[in-house]
């Protein structure tokens, strides 16, 4: 009897070393401080200088903030620069041409 009481003892408290292992495993992983998020652009400025020059600047505007709005990133200038912003770049209207001014 003595031993069966031993072996639960010894069973549970190996029970509760695996556990707490493995809860603290959980309480060190490596948290990725290296990235920080970076913080929101500002549509309405960013566009603003990307349609200074646009002869067109309502649509100009609309299209570019809807595109800023997706992508998180307006190329600089007013024009061109599309490698910057890769996604800005590659979208397109229903018609398979450059929706992003």
């Amino acid at each position: 009897m003595a031993s069966r009481g031993i072996l639960t003892s010894l069973l549970l408290l190996s029970l509760v070393v695996v556990l707490s292992s493995g809860e603290l495993l959980l309480l060190i992983q490596p948290i990725n401080i290296a990235d920080p998020p970076t913080p929101p652009i500002d549509c309405v400025q960013a566009c603003g200088t990307r349609c200074s020059l646009s002869s067109r600047p309502n649509l100009c505007h609309r299209a570019c903030g809807t595109c800023c709005g997706r992508c998180g990133c307006v190329p600089p200038g007013t024009s061109g620069n599309y490698d910057v912003c890769p996604c800005y770049a590659n979208m397109t209207t229903h018609g398979g041409r450059h929706k992003c001014p």
